[in-house]
């Protein structure tokens, strides 16, 4: 190996006292989402510049310090090698008020999918503190989607909060983002029916948002019942 060259075990030695949740693993995600690229031997191994090493750091650091979502980490790498300099991220964000709110058994007719509940925003840092999830588990639940922050900001929403405190108690029953996935394949076949008949309402005149709503919320009222059904079957 090339002495400006490092294998991937060199890599984890080197980064691993500034950054201790760092794995293997963690490393190989890194690239199979496209944000570390590391030259390949002919027999397969991975070998990391100086440049790769750097590369990963700030990739690193902007998780750890700064609780960047990977898209937002994907753009300001895209940034760098265009020769640009990324956004500066001195400049601290806001505390989000995490005032809790009223808790309910589920969802009702009249009131809306979160009755008395107001939006929140929470950093990456605070989704993990509330939710005590790991920080990998949190990557492998963003990686399929899963939690997602809100559209054009770097903040998670009341939703995503849900989302991943369910999934850490369900990993106590054994069930991970996989398995998690494939309840976000099913809302969305859900979804398109909601679609299907929001447009059908749309056609008779009926207000498309506050159809939305009531379909929604029936859908939820249906799905509920008959997984309950299912269960005690």
């Amino acid at each position: 190996m090339p002495p400006d060259r490092r294998s991937i075990g060199q890599v984890l030695k080197i980064l691993v006292d500034e950054f201790p949740d760092i794995s293997i693993s963690k490393i190989r995600f890194l690239e199979t989402e496209g944000l570390l690229s590391p030259e390949r031997a002919p027999s397969g191994y991975r070998r990391y510049s100086e440049a790769d090493i750097k590369r990963l750091r700030y990739i690193l650091d902007v998780q750890k310090n700064h609780y960047l979502p990977l898209k937002v980490i994907r753009e300001h790498l895209d940034l760098i090698d265009q020769g640009l300099d990324p956004p500066s991220l001195e400049t601290p964000v806001p505390e989000p008020d995490l005032t809790p709110a009223p808790v309910t058994t589920g969802p009702t007719l009249a009131s809306g999918p979160n009755p008395g509940k107001r939006p929140i925003h929470v950093t990456r840092r605070d989704l993990l503190r509330l939710s005590g999830l790991s920080d990998a588990a949190l990557v492998e639940l963003e990686r399929h989607a899963l939690v997602v922050p809100r559209r054009g900001t770097i903040f998670y929403g009341r939703d995503a909060l849900m989302v991943a405190v369910a999934a850490r108690k369900l990993a106590g029953y054994g069930m991970d983002a996989r398995h998690l996935r494939a309840i976000k394949q099913a809302v969305e076949r859900e979804v398109g029916l909601i679609d299907q008949a929001v447009n059908t309402g749309a056609r008779r005149g009926q207000a498309s948002r506050q159809a939305a709503s009531d379909i929604m919320q029936l859908v939820m009222h249906v799905h509920a019942a008959i997984l309950r059904q299912s269960i005690s079957h």
